[in-house]
């Protein structure tokens, strides 16, 4: 019988409530040459995507120039950056459900298809940094998520096996790369479902389908 022996969390809309904050970024970065995306294609299209591949999106849908692709990455880190200092704070919830998942031997990692400097940036800011045993950001692979190789990746950084992780994702993306990797779910709307007490829940669940 597998048990449970690692929680991989996403960042973006579950560990942080950021996915206006990088929806906001890009767009006031594609403003600066007329461009935008809109809201319902944000939340329809381009949620949990990397900045690059949001990028090659418009190129082929709006005509949005290769040549300002870099520039327009730059920018939207350089924003990303003002917000989370002003906007991220500490949750009490996330801060006692990893501090309760690693006190009870859980190991914790956080795979994001967010660049490095930001998820560091990130957990820093929200106290979460130190309950985890590492970060994989969309630097760190060949393909992001839908791709399972973020997860793939982290259980074989920690020598386990997809039965023994479970995986926290909120949107589309994240969810196909969840599933493909082979590990167990828990599917969450929004930051608010992101507790200890349904992460025990679905622990529980797992572990008692398998006995």
């Amino acid at each position: 019988m597998n048990k449970i022996k690692a929680v991989l969390f996403d960042m973006d809309g579950v560990l942080i409530d950021a996915k206006d904050w990088h929806y906001e970024a890009l767009n006031k970065s594609l403003n600066l040459f007329g461009y935008e995306i809109m809201r319902t294609e944000h939340l329809s299209t381009y949620d949990g995507l990397p900045t690059s591949t949001k990028l090659e999106k418009l190129s082929v849908e709006k005509g949005l120039p290769k040549k300002l692709h870099s520039f327009i990455n730059e920018m939207k880190q350089h924003y990303t950056v003002q917000i989370i200092h002003n906007k991220c704070r500490p949750c009490f919830n996330h801060e006692y459900a990893l501090s309760m998942l690693k006190a009870q031997g859980y190991r914790i990692a956080c795979c994001s298809n967010s660049i490095r400097m930001t998820i560091e940036m990130m957990m820093e800011y929200a106290k979460l940094d130190s309950y985890l045993e590492f970060i994989i950001s969309n630097q760190d692979v060949k393909k992001s998520k839908p791709d399972p190789e973020i997860y793939l990746k982290a259980m074989d950084k920690m020598r386990l096996k997809p039965g023994e992780c479970l995986i926290v994702e909120d949107n589309e993306n994240g969810i196909k790369s969840a599933l493909a990797s082979g590990g167990h779910l828990l599917i969450v709307k929004d930051v608010s479902e992101v507790n200890y007490e349904n992460i025990k829940k679905r622990i529980a669940e797992i572990e008692g389908d398998v006995q």
